[in-house]
Parts: C-alpha cells; sequence; structure tokens
C-alpha cells in the first residue's frame, strides 16, 4: 500500500513531469515542427523513434526514482529528502537531462528538423549553465561529502560503464 506522503510525492511529481519534460520535449518540437512528417521513413526515422522512446523510458524511470527514494520530486517546490544515488543514478548523476535531450534528439532525427536540433543546443546549454551555476552548488550545501563522493565516482553527462556501488550498499 501507497503512503499519503509517497502518494503525494508522486502527484507533485507528474506534475513536475508535465509542466518540465512536456514542455521542453513535447510542447517545443510540436511548435516546431506541428509532429507533422510526411516524407519517407528511413534510417533516420526509427533511429529518431528508437532515441525519443528509450528518452521517455528513462525520465520515467528517474522520476519514480526520485519518488521512491528520495522521498520527494525534481521540483524545486518539493525537493527531495534524501540524495538520490540509486537506479539510472548510479550510472550519471544527471538521468533526466540525458532523456530528456534524448527524447528531442530523436525528434529532430525523425523530423530531420534543423530548428529541433537547434532547440537541442539551446536545451543542452541550459540545462548545463541552471546545474553547474544552482544545482550542484545545492546538493553541495544540502548533502556536503555524500555528495562529493557521489560526484567524484558517477559523471554527470555519460553513463559508468557499471554501476556505482555506495560504500553504505556494500
Amino acid at each position: 500500500m501507497m503512503s499519503n506522503s509517497v502518494r503525494a510525492d508522486a502527484v507533485m511529481s507528474g506534475l513536475f513531469f508535465l509542466a518540465a519534460p512536456g514542455v521542453t520535449a513535447g510542447l517545443v518540437p510540436w511548435l516546431l515542427t506541428g509532429w507533422a512528417y510526411d516524407g519517407p521513413f528511413g534510417w533516420a526515422q526509427g533511429a529518431g523513434i528508437a532515441l525519443a522512446a528509450a528518452g521517455l523510458a528513462l525520465v520515467v524511470a528517474a522520476f519514480v526514482q526520485f519518488v521512491i527514494e528520495g522521498h520527494g520530486t525534481p521540483a524545486p517546490t518539493a525537493p527531495t529528502e534524501l540524495l538520490v544515488v540509486g537506479g539510472l543514478y548510479r550510472w550519471v548523476r544527471n538521468p533526466m537531462y540525458v532523456a530528456v535531450a534524448a527524447m528531442i534528439g530523436g525528434q529532430a532525427l525523425f523530423f530531420e528538423d534543423r530548428g529541433v536540433a537547434i532547440w537541442l543546443v539551446v536545451f543542452c546549454a541550459a540545462v548545463w549553465t541552471f546545474t553547474v551555476a544552482y544545482e550542484q552548488p545545492t546538493l553541495r550545501r544540502r548533502y556536503g561529502a555524500q555528495y562529493a563522493t557521489y560526484c567524484e565516482n558517477v559523471p554527470g553527462w555519460y553513463p559508468r560503464l557499471t554501476p556505482w556501488q555506495p560504500e553504505e550498499s556494500r
């Protein structure tokens, strides 16, 4: 049975999911393309579907991990109580951002659209700036040595080859 706090976290996470990835990986590409494609179905369309679908699955998994392990949401208004280092976070520190970038990149491939490709670059630059200027310093202050150890062992933007095993779980 799901506790009331987990249920509330799930609702907040769902709303944030619609607001953040829904806008960046859904609304903006739709505004740029109308999600209309009448060209032939080739390798770019197949790769685009695969990349966007993988990104969607990964962003959902990362959101769920935030609620279950962190007892909070990615939303700054309802942050996690604990540092999330399990699941996808054992491979890469920013799986949500990487997954959303994959969703945008998949659409750029599928639609063969330069505007969506440019949006991907803008999104990546904005997310990198946000993480460096706000998110990382905030997490360093909040979690101290635990976050520093995590950063030493898990890359921010590309996955490790093997999942990180924090000392306390060994």
